[in-house]
């Protein structure tokens, strides 16, 4: 596989993954909390950097104790999952901003796409192949999480473990996307396709399908347009996926 096309497998079920898992963000009106959760990673990066290390393994270590923190607090605590993030979100922005500096801040913030090393690419996609298959197996568990927690309990599921394994595949979704979008945009391609396709959709079914088709498209197209004019990866994945959001919004209001 040459290393164009390991890019473009690795960024399709990245963008599938974030589709899927921003279904589910919308319905847990997550929205403003999933990008907050990228901004976790920065603080893992900076520390990679320091230690010349992979970015990658530092940002996904950020944001697995992140998340452990948040899932912990939350259920100790009984505060909203949204407080929660917000304040981990700060204090790693904080953090990470202090431990990195210049050039390697703007590149983990709006991300740097480079070459991939063939084991990136196998653990990314294997990664994504598992978020995808925990969220479509794990879909009406999560649903009926959604509608109500003594509900969910009453019928067998235990709560705490669904919510710890949603949130660590929202986690390892960020990890993925972090190379294309960075730390300030990787939230964006979470929500909005998943924002575009409640507008468009009728049934889950149907909004998982315009969610991850927006996300593939958005980041496909993204991708190949910044290469060929020469600009930032993220920035033209997110505005293209900005477009179909409000062209959405037009078509539901002339159908």
């Amino acid at each position: 596989m040459t290393t164009t096309a390991s890019s473009l497998a690795l960024s399709v079920a990245m963008a599938a993954a974030a589709g899927l898992v921003g279904c589910f963000a919308v319905m847990r009106r997550m929205t403003l909390a999933s990008d907050a959760i990228s901004h976790v990673a920065l603080p893992g990066i900076g520390a990679a950097l320091a230690f010349q290390i992979h970015p990658a393994l530092g940002a996904g270590a950020a944001l697995l104790l992140g998340t452990l923190v948040i899932w912990g607090l939350e259920h100790r605590t009984r505060i909203a999952t949204e407080t929660l993030i917000g304040v981990v979100f700060s204090t790693a922005l904080a953090v990470g901003a202090l431990i990195t500096s210049g050039e390697e801040l703007v590149d983990a913030l709006l991300g740097a796409p480079a070459t991939l090393r063939p084991w990136e690419v196998a653990a990314g996609v294997l990664a994504a192949l598992g978020v995808v298959a925990f969220l479509l197996g794990q879909r009406s568990r999560l649903v009926i999480r959604l509608v109500s927690a003594d509900m969910a309990r009453t019928a067998g599921i235990e709560v705490a473990r669904l919510d710890l394994l949603y949130l660590l595949a929202f986690a390892a979704t960020v990890a993925l996307g972090l190379r294309y979008l960075g730390v300030l945009l990787m939230g964006s391609l979470i929500i909005i396709p998943a924002a575009t396709a409640k507008h468009l959709a009728h049934d889950l079914r149907s909004m998982f399908a315009i969610s991850v088709a927006t996300a593939v498209l958005s980041t496909v197209a993204g991708t190949v347009l910044a290469e060929r004019f020469g600009r930032p990866t993220g920035p033209v994945i997110i505005a293209i996926a900005a477009g179909l959001f409000f062209a959405s919004l037009l078509r539901r209001r002339h159908s």
